[in-house]
């Protein structure tokens, strides 16, 4: 029997590297798995069997073997005769059930050559947010490539793709990820992804990944049987909560923090967008979330480049993206939910759900001033007071991400349908404008720019007959209130869900045209875009149905009327962009029925 080494002695929890390891100079690698679990591990590669040697601390390691590009792997775990895939491998060419596959990304960072592009601050960025697998009708990276170059004269700097780990069969939004370090053979797999990024740094356009941390998919995952990833003390919607704060979570921890490593350094993404980090359960004296950040921030600084970390959190909590000197975890920035809810809900006038909290034009003001609306009032829909301001914490505008849609406020809804079908034209560009000329940073939701009318509906791909019926189930559940003949829960399960979500791309159009002329008038930094005022306009002599803003570093001001009726408004200076035909005269402007204008100042 082959005897613990001792190598890995330490005072604190070794932080290895996982999976295949680069190949030596006589083109052998070792194969490293973190598995406290189990007490032996054979793996198996091309019919032949090599028993792994402990390194202490749970950690095993391979001998060097031949395992070039292409090979593939599994492992054994004890006498058990079934055999696993590996749970840091890069690829599952068979999906999520079968082998791993070795796979060598010729990193340009790794090998310590320098990068043209170099990433860039998200106070800069416009983001637009993608799935790679409904962005063309191919869903591929190299589809997706040929649309960047749209992208950018579009006036877009910065993508965030949707989730690209390997699920369950070949479709899914991508939050059921069982294999977090395997890139979906679906979109193309490991060498389409860096290419894809290769192709975007060449263009000037930076590249965010989505990835889950705060729970694992139902089927396929295999991550139980080597490792303790999952805590009873903690529970999240999802069930059982990720271990990152009990026993064995210093194995935990480190297996998600070499998955941020692969993305940034592997395949050179220049940030994450972080899902729901509020069920990220984390009594440690460091939370994961700062440990995360610090690992970026040394990778950043190691290789001289600007990385993003961009957090859902579903909290009004400066805590998240306040710098760690001063308390925080060290994030980037977040989205801002509370911004789209206080738009959609006055412009749709939807009162149900989390909009009950919403609708009014001070909320919007609100919104507009704090990015947060909720900064320690009571919410009728949480049932408690809720938030801090911002401001009072040090936080910049350029911190906040916000948005008219996205993929969760889009395919969230029961048949995933999207706001050009119910808003007019008019009222459609007035939100657009809002947001897209808010001090905060914009991103655009994919086919939004152009007014796409297709939907995007929740779709998965499961092969496990039981859980294909569960989801089924739950959604029709969800949504049991909004049904009726004719208008009911599109199936999961069913491709056509998928392809209906496909972009239709039509030829340019009006909203298109004002999405672009918007996005190129939006100044960047070093000129600040945080707002100078933020005031209810008066139209004659009454307060109400408008909005009007400044900015600090442009000499121009934004004029929004969120009502039927038009407004005559003392303005001067001279039109840069309306939606609905506002006319000026003299230094007066008429501002029509959900008009926006931009008026530069004299």
């Amino acid at each position: 029997m082959v005897q613990p080494q001792t190598s890995l002695n330490l005072k604190t929890f070794p932080s290895l590297p996982l999976g295949p390891q680069p190949p030596d100079a006589h083109a052998k690698r070792r194969f490293r798995v973190w598995a406290p679990k189990p007490s032996r591990i054979e793996l198996i590669v091309a019919g032949n069997t090599h028993q792994l040697q402990p390194e202490g601390h749970g950690y095993f390691i391979s001998d060097p073997i031949p395992a070039p590009a292409g090979t593939r792997y599994h492992f054994r775990l004890n006498d058990d005769d079934k055999v696993y895939p590996d749970p840091a491998g890069r690829y599952l060419p068979d999906g999520v059930h079968g082998a791993s596959e070795v796979v060598d990304i010729a990193s340009r960072l790794l090998a310590g050559q320098v990068q043209s592009f170099s990433g860039l601050a998200l106070d800069e960025a416009v983001i637009y947010e993608l799935h790679i697998g409904t962005f063309t009708e191919a869903g591929t990276f190299e589809a997706a490539e040929a649309k960047l170059d749209y992208l950018k004269d579009l006036g877009v700097n910065c993508l965030e793709l949707m989730p690209l780990a390997q699920t369950p069969g070949d479709r899914n939004w991508g939050y059921d990820v069982v294999a977090p370090f395997a890139i979906s053979r679906a979109y193309g797999g490991p060498t389409g992804l860096k290419k894809f990024i290769d192709a975007a740094h060449e263009r000037g356009i930076a590249v965010l990944i989505d990835v889950i941390y705060n729970h694992l998919g139902p089927e396929g995952n295999y991550l139980p049987a080597f490792m303790p990833v999952f805590t009873e003390a903690h529970h999240t919607p999802w069930g059982s909560a990720i271990n990152f704060d009990r026993a064995g979570s210093d194995g935990v921890r480190n297996y998600f923090l070499q998955n941020v490593r692969m993305w940034l350094e592997e395949y050179g993404a220049d940030g994450l967008r972080l899902d729901a980090v509020h069920a990220i359960v984390d009594d440690s004296a460091e939370h994961f979330l700062a440990s995360l950040s610090a690992e970026a921030d040394r990778i950043g600084e190691e290789q001289n480049r600007k990385i993003i970390l961009l957090a859902e959190c579903d909290l009004n909590a400066p805590r998240f993206i306040t710098p760690k000197d001063q308390g925080g975890y060290g994030l980037t920035g977040q989205w801002v939910d509370e911004f789209h809810h206080a738009l959609h809900a006055l412009l749709t006038g939807e009162q149900n759900g989390y909009y009950e909290d919403f609708g009014s034009l001070e909320q919007l003001a609100a919104a507009l001033r704090a990015g947060y609306v909720y900064t320690g009032q009571y919410s009728r829909h949480r049932q408690r007071n809720f938030g801090i301001d911002p401001a009072a914490h040090g936080l910049r505008p350029g911190q906040f991400t916000v948005f008219l849609q996205n993929h969760d406020q889009v395919g969230n809804r029961m048949i995933g349908d999207r706001l050009s079908t119910s808003l007019a034209q008019d009222k459609y560009l007035l939100a657009a404008a809002t947001y897209l000329f808010s001090p905060f940073v914009p991103m655009i939701w994919m086919g939004e720019e152009y007014g796409e009318t297709r939907p995007f509906p929740y779709f998965v791909h499961h092969g496990d007959e039981p859980l294909i019926e569960a989801v089924r189930k739950g959604r029709a559940a969800e949504f049991k209130a909004f049904q009726r003949p004719g208008l009911s829960v599109p199936d999961p399960q069913a491709e056509a869900t998928f392809t209906s979500a496909k972009l239709s791309w039509p030829e340019e159009s009006p909203i298109l045209a004002f999405y672009r002329t918007a996005l190129h008038l939006r100044p960047r930094p070093p000129k600040s875009f945080d707002l100078i005022e933020v005031d209810l306009i008066k139209n004659n002599t009454d307060d109400g149905g408008g909005l009007t803003w400044t900015w600090k570093g442009w000499n121009a001001r934004a004029y929004a009327n969120f009502t039927d009726e038009p407004m005559t408004i003392q303005t001067g200076g001279n039109i840069l962009l309306s939606n609905n035909d506002a006319k000026q005269s003299g230094d007066k402007m008429t501002l029509p029925a959900y008009g926006f204008a931009l008026v530069s100042k004299t």
